[in-house]
Formats: structure tokens, C-alpha cells, sequence
């Protein structure tokens, strides 16, 4: 193995959607590097409670520079995935039952298919309009709608869609049993156990067995340097060349 890439997320957190648009747009090189990606998702809030951390929005100098630094992030993507901030983001930000329902997911249901649910959920948090994923109601319209992404066998929803309507309710009832409440919860401890203070939280393994956490969205070419990957790192260019990379 050339590595592993342990990515810590909440679907309320913006820079968790874009790390997760950025690993998955990079899949295949990283699996040609035999560099293995796992997704674990986690409560942002309880990691900010846990750290001592606040979020950004509840400091007024942080607040205005997250709309700078938000619509640059957003804009690096290509193409750019549409986004709406809610309304309310702490009160949205109560997703503790889709990410219960991720755990069972991905526990029980082909790889693909949890990433297929992980990218829906994703888009419903954080698409105009803004799906409302704080309650039974919201999450079941969420999961019925969700399409299939580059999954070969679904469960037999119709329509390209990802689950059946007897697999929505099963989901959603796992997620209130014990064991998925106690995943949440400890998948949330790891994180904090290896440092987190926010999300994304990176934790990566290279071939040697070294690990080290990274932050962010937007630390990449760090971690590509420590996992020894070839990369093309940030240029300034002469006068007269416009056209940039990284």
C-alpha cells in the first residue's frame, strides 16, 4: 500500500464537501498509487465542544473573511458545485441522523453505494434549496431522493434511485438503534484522540507506517508530499504567461 487517507467529515461542514469533491475527483490517480481513501463521518459541533474550538461564524473578524474565503474555495472546483448557505447554520447543522444513517450505510451496503449516499447527502445539505436534514421527515425525503453515482447494483430503487422505499426505512430505523448511535459517538472520539478541532480532519498514513493530521480542505499538495506523490505544486509564472496551475 502507498498509503491511507482517514477524512473526518460532517455533511454541515462546506470545506468537508469540498475535501470530499477533491479526493473523489482524484480517486483513480490515488488508487493508482495505491493510495487507499476512507471516509468517516463524524459531529462537527461535538468535535468543536470536545477541542475547545468555536465556530468561525461566532467571531466577527472570522465571519466576514469566511465570505471571502468560502467563495474562492467554492470557485477552485471545476466546475464549481453549487452552494446556498441555510439560513441558520447551527440550527441545520443538527445532522446527527444522516450521519447515524451514513454509519449504516456504510457498514452494510457496497462501497459505491455509501459514497453515492455521502455525495447526495452532501448536495442536499448544501444545494439551493437547502434540504432540512434535522428530522425524520427530512432525511427520509432526502434518502428516497437520492440517485445513483457509478454504482452498478443498487437495492432496487427505480428510476436510478439508490434505495428502495422498504431501504430508506430500514436505514433510517438502524439509525436509531444503539449501535449506530454508539458508531457516531466513538467514530467522533477517534477523531478528537488524534487531534481534530474542526473539519476536515486529514489523518494520513504513508508507506513507511508515519502518520500526521492535516486540516482543511485545501492542504493537498501537503499531503501529497508526504504520502511521496508526484505532484505540480503552486507557480508564479513569468510576465505574459496568464494561464496558472497547481
Amino acid at each position: 500500500m502507498g498509503g491511507k487517507i482517514d477524512c473526518y467529515l460532517d455533511l454541515a461542514s462546506l470545506y468537508s464537501y469540498l475535501a470530499f469533491l477533491e479526493l473523489q475527483k482524484n480517486k483513480d490517480l490515488l488508487a493508482s498509487h495505491n493510495v487507499e481513501v476512507e471516509y468517516h463521518p463524524v459531529l462537527l459541533g461535538a468535535i468543536n465542544v470536545g477541542s475547545g474550538n468555536r465556530p468561525p461564524w461566532t467571531l466577527p473578524s472570522k465571519a466576514t473573511y469566511g465570505v471571502h474565503d468560502a467563495r474562492r474555495a467554492i470557485a477552485r472546483h471545476t466546475p464549481p458545485p453549487a452552494i446556498a448557505f441555510p439560513a441558520d447554520l447551527m440550527k441545520s447543522g443538527m445532522t446527527v441522523l444522516p450521519l447515524r444513517c451514513l454509519h449504516y450505510i456504510k457498514r452494510r451496503h457496497p462501497r459505491a453505494t455509501f459514497l453515492a449516499a455521502l455525495h447526495g447527502l452532501f448536495e442536499a445539505f448544501w444545494a439551493p434549496p437547502n434540504g432540512d436534514l434535522t428530522g425524520v421527515e427530512g432525511v427520509r425525503g432526502a434518502l428516497r431522493g437520492l440517485s445513483v453515482r457509478g454504482v452498478s447494483r443498487v437495492g432496487g430503487g427505480d428510476g436510478g434511485l439508490l434505495f428502495t422505499e422498504g431501504e430508506v426505512e430500514e436505514v433510517l430505523a438502524a439509525a436509531e438503534t444503539e449501535e449506530m448511535k454508539g458508531l457516531l459517538k466513538r467514530t467522533t472520539q477517534e477523531a478528537l484522540e488524534k487531534g481534530a478541532f474542526g473539519a476536515p480532519w486529514l489523518w494520513v498514513r504513508d508507506r513507511e507506517g508515519r502518520e500526521e493530521p492535516f486540516f482543511g480542505s485545501d492542504r493537498f499538495h501537503f499531503v501529497y508530499k508526504f504520502l511521496g506523490l508526484p505532484y505540480t505544486d503552486v507557480t508564479l509564472l513569468p510576465a505574459g504567461e496568464t494561464k496558472g496551475k497547481l
